[in-house]
């Protein structure tokens, strides 16, 4: 039986096994023909916790709440890039928006050797902050945990007196300080917006990987039990976008397993063309076999990044017949990745006082 780790550097594997265990619901066909973005409509989502409530809300141009998450624990890469274009989408579509930078989060919640103080990680808030503006976010949307105020803080304490120790246990499998610390401020993240303070209940949604399914859960329950008559929050879960070879997540823990928003020209091209691939093993088998879309790792990043579904469509039935070989495919990425990164790149050094303004004050 696969477990779930919130704080593990490897992809999930086994869905139908954590759909059944855990009550997800798959999502469905008809959801993404409401939602015209490309995430919904290529399998980027693959369950949900009641977002039936917050599509209700969308197709009737009613607010709701838009929250996320990031830990200020090391450099963007492509997976969070995902996570800044689904929260964009429902900003579009009339949302009240937060954003949360987790430096507290990041700090007391990773070992010593890799965020050894708050100081490192506001210095990588200040470098995420700066990658969100760029891929356009406004500052209005984002705050940053340490930078909160007092009634934040009070709910976060508020939260603690819903959980026990057994409870924690059961759902993560410990009970590590730092983390439950951590947990409390995620939890106070998704439902304070619901706070009279902050604009009262409203159906709320947060995007997450199948990993973060435990907060989640707990999530859910707490809010259930707490004065404030809450609209318990919904959630989206996107399928793991891999890292460079098999198994592994996009994991900024691991940089060789990512493409890093950071990366200069030759690293991505390198990482690319060392990607995983669906290719056969020669020219003439490819020709007549076909490459396989379901293992290639380069046209996975490609569906959760190319912007263009007919584009992409044609790239991928190529490939599939054996006219485009593994190494065009590759080629086709760089010369996709590589423009959009160096854009991104010039956008972030011009948010960089901004962004210090937003996390220091």
């Amino acid at each position: 039986m696969e477990k779930i780790d919130p704080w593990g550097q490897f992809a999930v594997k086994d869905y139908e096994h954590i759909f059944s265990e855990f009550g997800l619901a798959q999502f469905p066909r008809h959801f993404a023909v409401d939602l015209d973005n490309f995430i919904f409509q290529r399998g980027v989502i693959i369950a949900h916790r009641d977002f039936d409530k917050v599509l209700a809300r969308i197709k009737s141009k009613k607010p709701f709440v838009n929250i996320t998450g990031i830990a200020a624990s090391g450099p963007f890469h492509l997976g969070h890039k995902v996570d800044i274009d689904l929260f964009k989408f429902f900003k579009s579509q009339g949302a009240r928006n937060y954003f949360a930078v987790c430096d507290i989060d990041a700090y007391v919640s990773r070992p010593d050797e890799k965020i050894p103080d708050l100081r490192t990680a506001k210095k990588w808030a200040v470098l995420n902050v700066a990658d969100a503006l760029a891929l356009g976010l406004e500052k209005e949307d984002i705050y940053v945990q340490s930078r909160k105020g007092q009634r934040y803080y009070e709910f976060a304490f508020e939260l603690s007196k819903k959980i026990t120790k057994n409870t924690f246990e059961a759902v993560y499998g410990h009970v590590d300080l730092g983390k439950v610390s951590a947990n409390l401020l995620q939890y106070a993240d998704i439902l304070h917006p619901q706070l009279p303070e902050f604009g009262g209940p409203l159906p709320s949604v947060t995007g997450i990987g199948l990993d973060q399914d435990p907060h989640a859960r707990l999530t859910r329950d707490i809010a259930k039990r707490l004065p404030y008559k809450m609209e318990v929050p919904s959630f989206i879960y996107f399928r793991h976008q891999s890292g460079l070879q098999p198994g592994q997540k996009m994991s900024a823990s691991v940089p060789e397993s990512a493409i890093f928003l950071s990366d200069d020209p030759k690293a991505v091209e390198k990482k690319i063309k060392r990607a995983f691939s669906g290719g056969q093993p020669t020219i003439e088998e490819h020709r007549a076999k076909g490459g396989n879309l379901e293992i290639d790792l380069v046209f996975e990043m490609l569906k959760f990044h190319y912007p263009d579904t007919r584009g992409l469509e044609r790239v991928g039935q190529e490939f599939a017949e054996g006219k485009m070989l593994a190494s065009e495919l590759k080629q086709f990425a760089v010369d996709f990745f590589v423009p959009m990164l160096k854009e991104h790149q010039q956008s972030v050094k011009g948010n960089m006082k901004l962004a210090e303004k937003i996390v220091h004050g």
